[in-house]
Order: C-alpha cells, then sequence, then structure tokens
C-alpha cells in the first residue's frame, strides 16, 4: 500500500511540475538517431491558436558531451499554410570560450533553448511545417560534417510572451 501511495504522490508532483509552464502553446521535441546526419531533417507540424496574439518561437536542443564544436550552425526553414516559405540560417553558441558546454543540466545532457523568432503573428490560418536541419562545417574544410555526433533531440517551442 505505502510503494502504491508514493507512485501516486510522484505522478501527482510531475503533472503540477508539468502544468506550471503557462507561456508553452507548442512544445514537442524529436529524438536524434546516434548522428544526425546534414541531409537529415526534423520536421514539426504547427497548427497555431490563433491568428491575432503574438509568439515567441525557439528551437530546443539536448546534447551530450559528445558534441565537439563551440558553435552550432541551424538551417530553419517555416512553410506557411498557403505556400510562403522563410528559410534563415542561425548560429548559436554552444559552448563557454573555455570549452564547456552552455544549457542546462546537471547530467551529461545539456538542454539548450535557442531564440528563432520573437512577436510572430501566425496570420494564415492552417498548418504550418517547422523544419530544422544543421549546417555545420569545420574550420578550413568545404564540404560540411556529415554526421553531427553529441546531438539527441531537436525541438520546437511556441510561447506567450510574458507579459511585463
Amino acid at each position: 500500500m505505502k510503494l502504491s501511495n508514493a507512485v501516486l504522490f510522484c505522478l501527482v508532483f510531475f503533472l503540477v511540475l508539468a502544468s506550471c509552464d503557462s507561456n508553452r502553446v507548442f512544445d514537442t521535441y524529436k529524438s536524434v538517431p546516434s548522428s544526425w546526419h546534414k541531409d537529415s531533417i526534423v520536421s514539426f507540424k504547427v497548427n497555431p491558436p490563433d491568428s491575432t496574439n503574438a509568439y515567441n518561437l525557439f528551437v530546443n536542443l539536448r546534447n551530450t558531451n559528445d558534441y565537439k564544436f563551440n558553435n552550432l550552425f541551424l538551417i530553419v526553414e517555416m512553410v506557411f499554410p498557403y505556400g510562403k516559405t522563410i528559410k534563415d540560417t542561425l548560429e548559436y553558441r554552444m559552448a563557454d570560450p573555455s570549452g564547456k558546454l552552455l544549457g542546462t543540466g546537471i547530467t551529461g545532457v545539456k538542454e539548450n533553448k535557442l531564440w528563432y523568432k520573437e512577436q510572430v503573428v501566425f496570420k494564415e490560418t492552417g498548418e504550418y511545417i517547422v523544419n530544422i536541419q544543421h549546417a555545420m562545417r569545420e574550420n578550413g574544410k568545404v564540404n560540411g560534417v556529415t554526421e553531427l555526433d553529441g546531438i539527441t533531440d531537436v525541438g520546437f517551442r511556441i510561447e506567450k510572451p510574458i507579459k511585463k
């Protein structure tokens, strides 16, 4: 009987903890195989809740100590419901000058919440598609990194702006 009470308490605790994120509108991760191939695109289908309010958009990443670069280049493409496409090449810092990986987490996995766009109004109703692909290159080399190690999950998040 005591074991089931402990399990029930843990379940309620985690449900309460997860529901505290009142700014979250969309937040999903997709796992990456043992390495992220340069041609592999991680896609998210999103149906924004309305076409009047502004939202902040983030790319979320989980990485391990196997990630050996100080930065990360991503190509993020947003396909609108009626066909318009916006494609951005973005650079993010992943480690401090000493080489220590940035992000949150006390284990060997770090979580990074990376700004993509802010104050976005989804004026078109319908399904948006967000495609994320890495575009890493080693210094002095023309060809990109074919297999990027250390990225375990790629996510996309939409949230309501924090009211000041």
